[in-house]
């Protein structure tokens, strides 16, 4: 079996990105995506959410960004990711659904159902999507209604006529609340008071916001998303939810899950039909497990203090799409950092082979 020089998990816009980066080095790879489609994780949103409606989508390296239009997101990104793939001759294969990725010999070996791959450097680009975080609660399975997690969103439509009890404090929620407040009877509880920004989200808040997350990532803790550390801002489609006043009848969370509602410790009571989970996501690493790569505060430690993507645990690996990169705009850097992070991966190992060549000559 050939050994590659660098393999790339995923193929949304972080393995994207390092794929294009990764062949303007001239490295030989693959990149194995688990969906029957380009697209990443944009092809599984809620077909109500336009390109209005998301953060942003930032352009690929050497494209620019699709436009921001009443556009399905889950059609116009897709269709932007695999007209970049064409475009670029990226070396896609999907369906590929990775199991684990094993040290073999020095060398990486990535077994999935379909195949086996053996690489000398790797990229992991499996972002979040797959791996939805939901808490549990006494008495949860008792629920007769219906419990959804973000991944599960159908659209608003969904929801008319019935009681909706949004659970989660990040922007998922805000935006939930905007869509179904107006249409239907709706309820929100947050583990923690929300945070809310009245000022500009300017490029200095930003990259405060994401020194946060680098700062647990350099530590080796589990990273928290950029998302939750910049605070929650309305935008012009969620302001008739606001004067509805689903915003401020904000509770804190329940203690208990009933049969038709939620119970609070001070043991009040709200009937609802529908729980929706807006509690966010982990990375989606466990196929990495094999190589040992968290510390021992439960994270995975990144070189540059944080900043980069070199696994610390073992340079031959790269993560993008975790920690501070789970962005957008951070994926597109991180793809150019991993790239350099496998090249110099390669030249560290091919130093070590000359070297010993030449001792034992």
């Amino acid at each position: 079996m050939s050994i590659l020089d660098s393999l790339v998990i995923g193929a949304g816009q972080a393995g994207l990105s390092a794929s294009f980066h990764l062949a303007r080095l001239g490295i030989s790879h693959v990149v194995l995506d688990a969906n029957e489609r380009p697209g990443g994780a944009w092809q599984h949103r809620w077909d109500a959410l336009t390109m209005q409606d998301v953060h942003g989508v930032a352009e690929l390296p050497g494209d620019s960004p699709p436009p921001r239009d009443a556009a399905r997101a889950n059609a116009a990104v897709p269709a932007y990711f695999a007209a970049y793939e064409r475009a670029h001759a990226l070396p896609v294969l999907r369906p590929v659904h990775v199991e684990r990725v094993e040290d073999q010999g020095g060398v990486l070996v990535v077994r999935a159902h379909e195949g086996e791959w053996t690489t000398r450097t790797l990229v992991n680009a499996t972002g979040t999507w797959s791996h939805p975080f939901l808490p549990h609660f006494p008495g949860m399975e008792t629920f007769l209604g219906e419990q959804l997690h973000t991944v599960d969103y159908p659209g608003p439509e969904h929801f008319v006529g019935k009681r909706v009890l949004v659970v989660g404090g990040g922007a998922s929620a805000v935006q939930f609340l905007g869509a179904l407040a107006p249409l239907t009877e709706t309820l929100w509880v947050t583990r923690r008071e929300p945070v809310w920004r009245d000022d500009d989200f300017t490029p200095e808040a930003g990259a405060a916001a994401v020194a946060l997350v680098e700062k647990r990532v350099a530590a080796g803790l589990p990273p928290e998303s950029v998302v939750s550390v910049t605070g929650l801002m309305l935008r012009p489609q969620e302001r008739e939810a606001e004067r509805l006043g689903a915003y401020a009848a904000r509770r804190p969370m329940f203690q208990r899950i009933e049969p038709d509602g939620v119970r609070w410790a001070d043991g009040s009571f709200e009937r609802v039909d529908v729980i929706l989970w807006a509690t966010g996501f982990r990375p989606a690493i466990s196929h990495l497990a094999p190589l040992h790569l968290r510390s021992a505060a439960g994270g995975i430690q990144l070189d540059r203090n944080g900043r980069g993507t070199t696994a610390v645990a073992d340079p031959r690996v790269q993560l993008v799409g975790y920690g501070p990169s789970a962005s957008t705009i951070g994926a597109n850097r991180a793809g150019r950092s991993a790239a350099k992070g496998a090249q110099r991966a390669l030249r560290s190992a091919a130093a070590t082979v000359a070297a010993g060549a030449v001792t034992s000559g």
